[in-house]
């Protein structure tokens, strides 16, 4: 497809050379309208982010923190390694990273919700150019960079998991991490697979293959939602069905399937993962009748919880935006001719694709949770993110083709769809109704975003209260400590819904417990 495509509404009309010059200036309204909106969404949602990754300065250790700190300083980054895939579950990507972020001490910890959202964003920004360039429109960094905000904010605090699903690093890396490797590698995709050169193209085959391994023995939840997503590409880019012209995209979704499966099958069949699955003998299979079942009404139960966070509505809102935006040409740009529309068959399998995943990505997600949680594993909605990502992602997608086509189609051409002609409004109400369209898009989203404030409050207010708690009874156990104590007293401090020691009263079975002492070097905790 030529990137050199319908850049202005209005081409397929021919102006008289001297109206050219009096229509330069045209569509003022929603060129004033689209950079306000943009410009309002980014403080808006760039603020939200601004504060929770501010918040990793308050980050301090719980339940599984406790563990990897102390495994990362005495193990290091091989050893924490070796003893997941020994006696833990198996995930080598997952300890090796664990080791990198614990290594350092806290700074890891600290530093890691504010190099997530930079990656974040800017694979957001740079896949939203392509995916503008596909609908035949000219790349807006503002809006873009909006529509990336929007999304993470809605990402991080429109769940109940909030301080998980930024802030707490065992599942960041587990859970939100593995999206954004995901992004990037589709990235890297993107720009090897057409690429002309045989050693780019293989490049990029063999860097698919290794990071598809790693996000299998990284996150199980990621690995099967990304697997469905290229299963279903790969399907769509045979060459007989007529939407790849060769057998590139095939290949690389093969490859990355591959990739997936043998990481999968080093973790499941890992030492470490025998003795997980050991602890519960008594468990029925994950595909009999009865679990079956139950998960089914679990993910009637996960998704009650997210169809009622109407604020992810956002996400489409932004794509609207995004849509519109596309189509405007700057002053004093060339007169360019439509470029080749998009395929019908093509624009159908983008708006159908993501519905099989998401839908059956959740499911599996959700069969997962409950063989390594039970039956309450769905309440873990830390691993949720391994599928809400692709759906908000898709509502943008389905905002951005609503808004292109709407605005395109009010002036005569459809560029989507390639349909000339039409009714078409004068050029002074198309401007009106394009205008008060965006203005409507960029208040829900704006509105959307808004919500999330209170979740953020809540966030800060119990982060920022637990961290001084913190510091205070760190700085009494390590005086305990260098004064020879060999038992110290401890207070939980809970934050989360996060284990904290005497989480159970067997102290056997208190494993956060013996974590915290193997971390300050003592023979054992007591309750304080």
């Amino acid at each position: 497809m030529s990137t050199a495509a319908v850049e202005d509404e209005d081409e397929d009309v021919r102006p008289p050379p001297s109206a050219a010059g009096r229509r330069s200036g045209r569509r003022p309204l929603l060129r004033g309208v689209l950079p306000a909106a943009g410009a309002a969404l980014v403080a808006a949602a760039g603020a939200l982010i601004a504060v929770g990754c501010f918040l990793g300065l308050y980050v301090r250790p719980t339940s599984d923190d406790w563990c990897a700190a102390w495994k990362a300083r005495d193990l290091g980054v091989l050893g924490i390694t070796s003893d997941f895939y020994l006696t833990q579950n198996g995930r080598i990507a997952n300890a090796f990273l664990s080791g990198v972020v614990y290594g350092g001490g806290p700074a890891g910890t600290k530093i890691l919700p504010t190099v997530i959202a930079v990656a974040f964003t800017a694979a957001l920004v740079l896949l939203g150019c392509h995916f503008v360039r596909l609908l035949g429109g000219r790349p807006r960094v503002l809006v873009l960079t909006a529509c990336a905000l929007v999304v993470q904010a809605l990402i991080y605090f429109g769940g109940t998991r909030s301080y998980q699903v930024l802030l707490w690093a065992p599942a960041t890396i587990s859970h939100t991490l593995p999206s954004v490797i995901g992004l990037w590698a589709l990235l890297l995709a993107v720009r090897t697979v057409p690429h002309p050169r045989a050693d780019v193209r293989a490049a990029g085959l063999v860097s698919a293959f290794l990071t598809a391994f790693a996000l299998g023995t990284l996150s199980e939840p990621f690995a099967l939602v990304s697997g469905l997503l290229a299963a279903g590409v790969g399907l769509l880019s045979l060459p007989r069905l007529g939407l790849a012209r060769s057998w590139r995209p095939f290949t690389w979704c093969l490859l990355w399937c591959s990739g997936l499966l043998c990481g999968l099958v080093v973790l499941y069949t890992s030492p470490g993962a025998r003795w997980r699955r050991s602890q519960q003998p008594e468990k029925a299979s994950p595909l009999s009748a009865g679990e079956l079942g139950g998960a089914a009404q679990d993910w009637l139960h996960m998704w009650g919880s997210v169809t009622s966070q109407w604020a992810y509505l956002g996400a489409a809102a932004a794509g609207v935006l995004l849509g519109l935006a596309s189509g405007l040409r700057g002053p004093g740009s060339a007169r360019r001719e439509p470029g080749r529309p998009v395929p019908r068959k093509t624009l159908v399998a983008l708006l159908l694709l993501p519905v099989p995943v998401v839908v059956l990505g959740s499911f599996a997600v959700v069969v997962g949770l409950r063989s390594g949680y039970g039956p309450s594993g769905w309440t873990y909605a830390r691993a949720w993110t391994s599928y809400l990502v692709p759906m908000e992602l898709a509502l943008c997608g389905y905002g951005a083709l609503l808004g292109a086509r709407g605005g395109r189609a009010l002036c005569g051409y459809d560029a989507l769809f390639g349909a000339r002609g039409g009714r078409r409004l004068p050029a002074g109400r198309t401007d009106a109704v394009l205008a008060a369209g965006a203005l409507a898009a960029g208040c829900l989203a704006l509105v959307s975003t808004a919500a999330l404030v209170p979740t953020v409050q809540r966030l800060t207010t119990a982060t920022v209260a637990r961290s001084a708690a913190w510091d205070a009874q760190d700085a009494r156990i390590r005086s305990e400590t260098a004064r020879g104590a060999a038992d110290v007293g401890y207070r939980p401090l809970h934050i989360a819904s996060l284990a904290e020691p005497f989480f159970t009263r067997s102290q056997d079975r208190d494993w956060v417990a013996a974590c915290v002492a193997r971390w300050y070097g003592v023979e054992r905790i007591h309750r304080r």
